[in-house]
């Protein structure tokens, strides 16, 4: 899928300030890897569109300026200030940080059954296949609603 695949009507500042204008939420993933792909995704959103962005980065040199819609909230997970699974003393794996926010944001924001948040999932593997999996598996989500990247093939019904 590519960014431009989003965009299937005509936004502009009047569309998006009407008032039976439908705002589709959106939930997007993304880790030190995969800034470009974000930076792109993002940059087709239409200015109305709402919901989170999860980044997840080594450590808090990466955070930085990202051109977002300003309804979405951005929210970086530095995984040098997190720690492992509980007990274990560990250090925070790649892919741990964004698994943990984001299946507890899903949790309690994709409660509704016509839920129609659109879910791109941009992070490295792991921790793209954890949250898809608990989106599907545990939420409910249908697969076709969850874009991540081909070469993860994650739904091989597609």
């Amino acid at each position: 899928m590519t960014p431009v695949e989003h965009s299937t009507v005509e936004h502009s500042a009047s569309v998006c300030r009407a008032q039976r204008h439908t705002r589709v939420q959106h939930l997007v993933t993304a880790d030190e890897q995969s800034f470009a792909a974000l930076e792109a995704l993002l940059a087709t959103l239409p200015i109305c569109a709402t919901g989170r962005v999860f980044i997840e980065v080594p450590d808090a040199t990466w955070i930085g300026a990202v051109a977002a819609p300003p309804r979405m909230v951005v929210t970086w997970l530095d995984r040098s200030a997190r720690t492992g699974a509980p007990g274990t003393g560990r250090a925070c794996a790649p892919g741990a940080a964004l698994t943990r926010a984001v299946t507890a944001w899903a949790d309690e924001m994709l409660c509704a059954d016509d839920d129609q948040t659109r879910i791109d999932l941009l992070g490295g593997y792991l921790g793209t296949a954890d949250i898809a999996d608990h989106l599907t598996e545990r939420l409910g989500v249908d697969p076709a609603r969850i874009k991540a990247p081909e070469h993860f093939r994650l739904f091989s019904s597609r």
